[in-house]
């Protein structure tokens, strides 16, 4: 990419991913029950080496990825990022054993990955997170995170809630409080199979249509070999990781945004109205207009913030906060003023506008709602 136009190469894949996403994905999402995962569709992103470049594309490459799936099958979008988030601590910070177990099984879309960091009294404040992770040399674990081991183990009581992929993932990326230090300071994160005995779960029925849940830790064992990274380390495996993923938020968000400004375009190009088309209206067209500018700044903010994260630029944190959030707020301002501009037909279930308004609220929410990131750029200014 040379400044902020992507390169022909560039164009020309996420052209091939969109034509992609609708004509092989969006199918197999059709035929997935809305709230549960979708093997089929997992198994299909896998087979197409999709799920291979999250893993092994740097951070402009992950957003373009999610931003071209995102205009033709959000599902298909959400299903990949979902498996990138959920197994990216695992590739980051995991053993080699850990590694091997688990990150070809999700690349290929076999093994359903989940990212449990939100709880019911801690979402937006993730470091007062409250899951006990209590001392327990008789708990080992199993075979099913790396090994696990009989000394130095830990029980883990408390509960996850608002967990994507839950409570079908096949492992889960938990973040629990093992006290090293008050706050942060005190996390530690573990990959914990989903057979481990005192797990269990149920399903949230959410506006989102992906899969969200509750999990209920009872005393579940976890031990050496389950750790990812180090003991009281675990909060900087979760912002690392949300440093990479929230400007691919920001991509989705885009994708929806340009998904719905092209569906508006077309609409009131040929719409009739007042002995001419709604886009004849000086109102409307203002209004497509305003949608386009903010449409194409954000898309610029994200590109910019996923450059500076292949930069390994220092203000990273900054930079996929302002991402995340531009994209976020626009994409919903795109939307629910494409709604207007079309009328009722928007409001009918199955039509791509209606799909977006209610995909496009939750990333207003989740991977750090709106107010955090705008506390994390005021932190970050006045460092």
């Amino acid at each position: 990419m040379t400044g902020f136009a992507l390169g022909a190469e560039q164009e020309q894949w996420c052209d091939r991913l969109r034509t992609l996403a609708a004509a092989r994905l969006r199918p197999l999402a059709d035929k997935g029950e809305p709230g549960r995962v979708n093997r089929p569709l997992l198994a299909e992103l896998g087979a197409l080496g999709l799920l291979e470049r999250v893993f092994d594309a740097g951070a402009l490459e992950l957003c373009l990825l999610r931003e071209s799936l995102a205009y033709g099958c959000t599902e298909a979008e959400t299903a990949l990022a979902l498996q990138g988030l959920g197994a990216h601590p695992v590739l980051s910070a995991g053993t080699a054993e850990q590694r091997e177990r688990w990150l070809p099984q999700v690349r290929a879309g076999r093994a359903v990955a989940a990212f449990a960091l939100s709880e019911p009294g801690a979402g937006s404040d993730a470091a007062a997170l409250a899951l006990a992770a209590e001392p327990d040399p008789a708990a080992g674990g199993g075979g099913g995170g790396g090994g696990g081991g009989g000394a130095g183990g830990w029980r883990l009581t408390g509960e996850k809630c608002w967990i994507s992929n839950a409570p079908e993932a096949d492992f889960y990326t938990v973040f629990a409080r093992t006290g090293e230090g008050p706050g942060a300071k005190g996390v530690t994160a573990f990959l914990v199979p989903a057979d481990r005995p005192g797990l269990s779960g149920e399903p949230l029925d959410m506006l989102s249509p992906h899969p969200i849940g509750r999990l209920v830790f009872d005393g579940v064992p976890v031990g050496p070999g389950d750790l990812l990274g180090e003991p009281g380390r675990g909060f900087a495996v979760a912002m690392a990781t949300l440093n990479l993923f929230r400007p691919s938020v920001g991509a989705f968000a885009v994708g929806m945004a340009r998904a719905a400004l092209d569906a508006t375009l077309a609409h009131t190009a040929r719409r009739p109205a007042f002995g001419g088309v709604l886009g004849d209206l000086q109102a409307v067209g203002h209004r497509v207009a305003e949608m386009a500018t903010r449409t194409e700044a954000a898309r610029l903010l994200v590109y910019a913030a996923a450059g500076a994260y292949d930069a390994g630029a220092p203000d990273v944190p900054r930079r996929s906060a302002m991402a995340k959030l531009l994209a976020t707020e626009t994409a919903q301002y795109v939307v629910d003023h494409a709604v207007q501009l079309h009328g009722a037909i928007a409001l009918q279930r199955g039509h791509l506008l209606e799909h977006l308004y209610r995909e496009v609220r939750a990333p207003r929410i989740y991977e750090g709602a709106s107010e955090v990131q705008r506390t994390i750029i005021a932190r970050e200014l006045y460092r």
